[in-house]
């Protein structure tokens, strides 16, 4: 399997990393064909954010697979468990008033994730194309879709109806997915005069942690 993955990577990946052929879903077909126990360590990976070796790991066989089976479990799990912890806090201060289930957290719980797992990347891409620098949209996706794992190991302790906890947890998270991004795209670009990129990729996963805290479990 990962030998296929390898001989087409050449010809097709290229037509990823053209202007083109970001826009062809075609390009893409292949980078789902991916073994469990290499997501799995691609898992593992990420939440070792310090080593900054996640583009050589990905580098013969970069996934989509990460991408979207951890962007759609973090979907369902912020927006089951924000109103499992909003349930409990309503237990905790409020026994005159019903609780209801609110739908609309699935609603922006898939517009903000996909987005931003889609975008941000995009956005990257582009820009360091612009800027002159070697990107590869492939292995960007896979980058920012695997620093969302653990904002779902984040989600289940998030439930615990304690606020200061709560900030300690997702800043904890937030913090490790943040350093995950920044140090891999620093040493992936590995130009100095491009460093606000780096910091701006740590901020804005910053800030998509303090969004899930401050939506889904105020």
């Amino acid at each position: 399997m990962l030998v296929d993955i390898q001989y087409l990577d050449g010809d097709e990946q290229q037509s990823t990393n053209n202007w083109k052929g970001v826009f062809s879903i075609s390009s893409y077909t292949q980078y789902f064909n991916v073994d469990t126990d290499v997501v799995l360590n691609r898992l593992i990976s990420s939440l070792y954010p310090i080593s900054g070796d996640f583009f050589s790991k990905i580098d013969a066989n970069p996934d989509l697979y990460g991408l979207v089976w951890i962007s759609t479990t973090l979907v369902f799990a912020i927006a089951s468990l924000g109103n499992c912890a909003t349930y409990l806090m309503h237990r905790r201060s409020d026994h005159s008033t019903s609780w209801t289930f609110d739908v609309s957290y699935l609603n922006v719980a898939a517009c903000s994730i996909y987005g931003y797992v889609l975008i941000v990347p995009l956005a990257y891409y582009f820009l360091l194309q612009y800027l002159g620098s070697n990107a590869s949209l492939i292995r960007f996706w896979c980058l920012w879709g695997y620093s969302l794992f653990i904002f779902i190991l984040s989600s289940f302790l998030l439930v615990i109806p304690f606020e200061f906890l709560r900030w300690t947890i997702i800043l904890l998270g937030g913090g490790a997915s943040a350093s995950f991004v920044a140090l891999n795209l620093r040493s992936y670009i590995n130009e100095s005069e491009i460093t606000i990129v780096v910091i701006s990729a740590f901020v804005l996963q910053m800030g998509l942690a303090i969004f899930i805290k401050m939506w889904f479990f105020a």
